[in-house]
């Protein structure tokens, strides 16, 4: 393969003030995540340090292997929810390793609220299932959860019960799920251990039950302990509930890690075995050549060469269809066929996208689409050179693409160039984002400027004269509301991503998500359905 060479000066002015720009973006970052680790206040931790509870936390490092990566998923998941429990609602979850084996985790956040589950965290659940099933990942869930936020039951009751049917979905295709209940697991929540594949219940702790003592008392009239009704000792030697019966919670994760030692190994498409070859330049360039204002263009071929190994690049097309730039390369070892914007999405670059997407499902490679694009192209000759038509190859390649894909968003995703670039819509198996990205259906200066022609137009049709004054306050309000429903944080509360990450990290988020694809058989397609020619 070739090897990309940079043509950025990262020393020039211009450079260190765009890396210093970038800087600022992550250091709002690294404040957002160190929010989002809140555990709760400290007088519940330390009721649960008395009890001799682990922190959720510190549960999946104890169920981890040692030295094992984390890949946290949705950690600032309704983060500017007014109404909800903040950053990553009441549950951490993430791919790991246990046993050598990628396992989904997810543990309940007992010392936040209860462990109540509110929206976010409910979406956040569904989005796990998600990702656990495209991946065939074996789940283990830290349970210690007080059921569904009764305020909001309303918006989450009729999506809540899709995250059971998703155990036992898997558990069909033989994808093995653990429940692992340090305390209450109620009402709803019951079900988790009750669909699992294996069930452990930590004695003197765990409280697996439909309905509570006081809901028993008003129902039937009947009188119960906690521990007659879902103890674990109960579930264990009479319901058969329980699988498992812990003395602790320590003895309750050594009995998970042993279930999954057991677990079948999944065969591998491939495990590299080649010596890894480190890109030629730093990561930390990355701040300096990816711009911290969305509407400096660059050449995303200065990303491509700082994440692949060797900074090698095999580019396809290179001299037709500009704004859209395709080839293959390796990220740890791992082929990847890469998909980025160079700028408005043209006819040509819309094709050479389809055709390109053809080639990596004939040959069986995982996509990366790099996304920085206001769209498709638009004006009479356009429309007249059949833009619609051409976009529409790309959007049905993507869409009927059957390979694995990873999306990341690196500047501007407006319009259909959102879809036509693998957005979330589309189902990549991982999308995330960088802090200066941001989405939406056009720019908010454009968004703006549009509501301001079609306001003028209404007014001269109702004879109403120009109020240049209130035009320009409008438009300045409508601008800054449109910036701020565009930008990564409001996207990444929304769950329109699985995470806002530093982009110097870029290239160990990649290489981990595609040892996670590559765990498993990766075959494409070659039926497209109709396309206009």
């Amino acid at each position: 393969m070739s090897v990309l060479k940079s043509k950025i000066n990262i020393n020039a002015a211009a450079s260190k003030e765009n890396y210093q720009k970038m800087m600022d973006l992550v250091a709002q970052l690294n404040k957002k995540y160190k929010e989002g680790s809140f555990q709760g206040d400290e007088k519940h931790i330390t009721r649960a340090r008395k009890r001799q509870k682990f922190l959720a936390r510190e549960r999946i490092e104890l169920l981890l292997d040692r030295d094992s990566p984390f890949l946290e998923l949705m950690p600032l998941a309704g983060m500017n929810n007014k109404n909800g429990f903040g950053a990553g609602g009441t549950s951490v979850s993430g791919i790991g390793l246990v046993h050598g084996k990628f396992c989904m985790i997810n543990s309940n956040v007992g010392t936040r609220k209860g462990g109540s589950v509110d929206y976010a965290t409910v979406f956040k659940g569904l989005r796990i299932g998600d990702i656990t099933r495209e991946c065939k990942l074996p789940t283990i869930n830290l349970v210690e959860s007080g059921g569904a936020n009764l305020p909001d039951q309303a918006k989450i009751f009729n999506y809540g019960g899709e995250g059971f049917r998703e155990i036992t979905r898997r558990s069909e295709l033989g994808i093995t799920t653990i429940a692992v209940v340090f305390g209450n697991a109620t009402a709803g929540g019951a079900y988790i251990p009750g669909m699992s594949d294996y069930s452990i219940f930590q004695k003197q702790a765990a409280k697996v039950f439909l309905a509570g003592p006081p809901l028993v008392k008003m129902a039937t009239n009947e009188i119960a302990t906690d521990e007659e009704l879902g103890g674990a000792e109960m579930h264990s030697r009479e319901s058969g509930v329980s699988d498992y019966l812990a003395e602790d919670e320590l003895d309750a994760i050594r009995i998970a890690r042993e279930i999954m030692e057991f677990v079948p190994e999944t065969t591998p498409h491939l495990i590299p075995t080649e010596d890894i070859k480190t890109p030629l330049y730093h990561s930390d360039e990355i701040l300096s050549v990816v711009p911290a204002d969305i509407k400096t263009p660059f050449d995303v071929r200065e990303l491509i060469m700082r994440i692949t190994d060797g900074s090698e690049f095999s580019e396809f097309k290179a001299e037709y269809g500009s704004t859209m730039v395709c080839g293959w390369s390796k990220i740890n070892g791992y082929p990847v066929g890469i998909i980025g914007n160079n700028g408005v999405i043209f006819s040509e670059s819309a094709n050479k996208g389809a055709q390109f997407i053809q080639l990596s499902n004939q040959k069986n490679i995982p996509l990366l689409f790099l996304q920085n694009t206001t769209g498709y192209m638009v004006g009479k000759e356009y429309e007249r050179g059949g833009i619609i038509k051409n976009g529409a190859k790309l959007i049905n390649a993507v869409s009927n693409s059957k390979v694995p894909s990873i999306t990341l968003m690196i500047g501007s995703s407006f319009g259909a160039g959102n879809y036509g670039m693998n957005g979330r819509s589309f189902e990549p198996n991982f999308l995330f984002a960088y802090p200066n990205s941001k989405i939406g259906v056009m720019g908010s200066e454009q968004l703006a400027g549009v509501m301001e022609i079609i306001q003028k137009a209404s007014n001269e049709a109702k004879g109403i004269p120009d109020n240049p004054e209130q035009t320009n306050m409008i438009k300045a309000m409508l601008v800054a509301e449109a910036e701020s429903k565009s930008s990564a944080w409001h996207s990444t509360s929304e769950l329109w991503d699985d995470g806002i990450i530093d982009p110097k990290e870029t290239r160990n988020y990649l290489g981990f998500c595609l040892a996670v694809l590559y765990n498993q058989e990766i075959k494409g397609t070659n039926s497209y359905g109709v396309w206009r020619h």
